[in-house]
């Protein structure tokens, strides 16, 4: 398949969305036949490089400007702009997002910073007239993905949030020949889970900030730790002042998962206990092991996260299971399968998908997720389309807020002893709960406002 040209049939077969579908004609959707878009990166880590090599891929698109407060980062993101992009035009750099955003001069804005930066970014990115793509989870508090969401409809900009596990073409494909096809029965039950040993740990010493790095601008509405070294991948997500422990990062990924697969909306009611059991040496201040409950109307999605030991299923460390009375499907970001009860049918198995041949340049780059890559183009896909015809993207902003909403309640309910909360979206409280309805705000480091008013 030419990376630019999609035919009606392939767009069918990979799950593109109703926005992305309404766009393939008789012949062929052709990316570019869509006006070249002007593109913005903000945050040029792993993962926003990562997004933005993707959207290369796949679109006539100019990156014409990149901020990061690392301005060794920065040089290396805007040196590899340059060669992959097809004009080899140098990107402005900027140290300050603001700044880059000023300009108003472009059409997307692809959001890639740590998590306590994506709603400030967000919406001043849609108020620069921009469309985005914004990394989950959205927020680090509710209120904050309640301003995303009012700031995307008030402004009816498209905004794609990158929870690209509804782009995968094996997870497609089970939920159209599993779930859809009703081959589950009735669903009773669902487990999601992460075992992977990812939580970063230790004692480094308080250092001097060094020369290349903005601290006070990367560290922004946050509280400004004392700096102990780069905070880049793993490190800053290890601290509750940035993000939501590894419940916000991975539990995220699995319950939009679960919600797209079964047609779900928000939980009625979220409880969860855990903490810091085990790994109780070094700085980290997110918990190791955690448990926690979304129920809903038919059936609770439960999840587990546990940071040491091994996995009941070593074939599925990080997955969803969903269970029905007539058979159960597992699923992950390498594999897929479907167990019928009735041992006279045959289990159906779905394999990653690899773009190894049609996209070489993938083997070359450094910490790619090889897996996820084939995922994150054809969500990039979807989200041009969106653009295009002014819809809402499969991955639309509400959707990333109810997922990143239930797993930033499941952080407050283990906070709060584990006693169970239901939130009122409408209302915008919990229900019945002043102490936990307070908490749904942060407080923000002096010189940054939060977006969220109630007026």
């Amino acid at each position: 398949m030419n990376p630019n040209k999609l035919t009606r049939r392939e767009a069918l077969r990979l799950g593109l969305s109703v926005a992305g579908a309404a766009l393939v004609s008789s012949s062929a959707f052709c990316a570019q036949d869509i006006k070249p878009k002007r593109v913005g990166l903000i945050g040029a880590g792993w993962y926003g490089k990562s997004d933005l090599w993707r959207l290369i891929q796949v679109a006539p698109v100019e990156v014409v400007s990149i901020s990061d407060p690392d301005q060794n980062m920065l040089a290396g993101a805007i040196q590899i702009a340059s060669e992959r992009q097809k004009s080899k035009g140098k990107p402005r750099a900027y140290g300050d997002y603001r700044k880059m955003l000023s300009e108003k001069d472009l059409d997307i804005v692809v959001i890639g910073s740590p998590d306590h930066w994506h709603a400030l970014q967000g919406i001043a990115a849609m108020e620069a007239g921009a469309d985005v793509y914004l990394q989950k989870p959205i927020s680090v508090d509710v209120l904050e993905g309640e301003a995303l969401l009012a700031t995307a409809r008030r402004l009816k900009r498209v905004v794609q949030i990158g929870t690209q596990r509804k782009s995968t073409p094996h997870l497609i494909e089970a939920k159209k020949k599993v779930v859809d096809a009703g081959l589950l029965g009735k669903v009773g039950h669902v487990e999601m889970c992460c075992y992977y040993h990812m939580r970063a740990n230790g004692n480094p010493p308080v250092k001097p900030v060094p020369d290349f790095l903005d601290y006070e601008m990367w560290t922004g509405p946050a509280p400004l730790r004392p700096y102990d070294g780069l905070p880049h991948r793993r490190w800053w997500r290890t601290f509750m002042e940035y993000g939501n422990g590894i419940m916000g990062d991975m539990c995220v990924h699995m319950l939009d998962t679960a919600r797209w697969m079964l047609g779900l909306g928000w939980p009625n009611q979220i409880t969860s206990t855990g903490g810091i059991l085990v790994q109780k040496g070094g700085k980290s201040n997110i918990a190791d092991t955690q448990n926690a409950t979304f129920e809903f109307d038919d059936f609770s999605a439960e999840w587990q996260h546990r940071s040491w030991g091994s996995p009941p299923d070593p074939n599925y460390p990080w997955a969803v299971f969903i269970y029905g009375d007539k058979g159960t499907l597992k699923a992950s970001t390498m594999r897929a399968e479907f167990f019928p009860r009735n041992k006279k049918a045959k289990s159906i198995r779905f394999d990653c998908v690899f773009e190894r041949e049609k996209y070489p340049e993938d083997v070359k780059e450094k910490d790619i997720e090889l897996n996820a890559a084939p995922a994150t183009r054809l969500h990039m896909l979807d989200f041009l389309a969106a653009v295009e015809k002014r819809t809402r993207p499969i991955a639309d902003i509400e959707e990333g807020h109810i997922s990143t909403a239930s797993c930033i309640l499941a952080n407050l309910s283990m906070q709060l002893g584990g006693r169970p909360l239901r939130y009122d979206p409408k209302q915008k409280v919990v229900s019945g709960d002043e102490e936990a309805t307070k908490l749904l705000k942060r407080n923000y480091r002096t010189g940054w406002q939060h977006p969220y008013r109630l007026d």
